[in-house]
């Protein structure tokens, strides 16, 4: 699986989307411009000493990461009023999911070129403006992991109660 974060601006977001890679053996993309240097405390607060465990890239822009994708990569990408809810996407274990920035998500031009793989995470107040953005990652790449089986999972033993 693969998250794809492009153009992120807050540190401490990206770094516990890093931190959720890691647990889960996902690549993380990152796609300039960052809103942050990769040098920044805050980042590295939010990811502990996580970032070791990341298998990451960093990709100058949108075109260079998209020119390197293998043949039919599938994308999805998540964003507020797709027509598509994300728990009716039928993942597969290589997809990339992208997410866009934190104030202005992914650009509408891009999202309408792919409308047919635009999901949204539902939100049940209508006053509430977004959710975290590192809270909407972990949310659609538990259910895409839950789809394919959680594979590569260890089994952690449980103690005696």
């Amino acid at each position: 699986m693969h998250i794809v974060l492009l153009e992120p601006e807050i540190p401490p977001n990206t770094g516990n989307v890093a931190r959720l890679c890691a647990a889960t053996r996902t690549t993380l993309h990152l796609i300039e411009p960052l809103g942050f240097q990769l040098t920044d405390r805050d980042l590295k607060r939010a990811g502990m000493d996580y970032w070791q465990h990341v298998t990451w890239q960093r990709w100058p822009s949108w075109t260079a990461f998209r020119l390197s994708l293998p043949p039919g990569a599938r994308l999805w990408f998540i964003e507020s009023d797709g027509p598509r809810n994300y728990i009716d996407a039928p993942f597969d274990r290589d997809d990339y999911l992208v997410f866009g920035r934190e104030t202005k998500g992914l650009p509408q031009l891009l999202l309408a070129e792919h409308r047919d793989t635009w999901l949204n995470i539902p939100m049940l107040n209508p006053d509430a403006r977004s959710l975290n953005l590192s809270n909407c990652v972990a949310i659609v790449l538990f259910e895409a992991l839950r789809q394919t089986g959680f594979s590569g999972t260890i089994a952690i033993p449980q103690t005696a109660a």
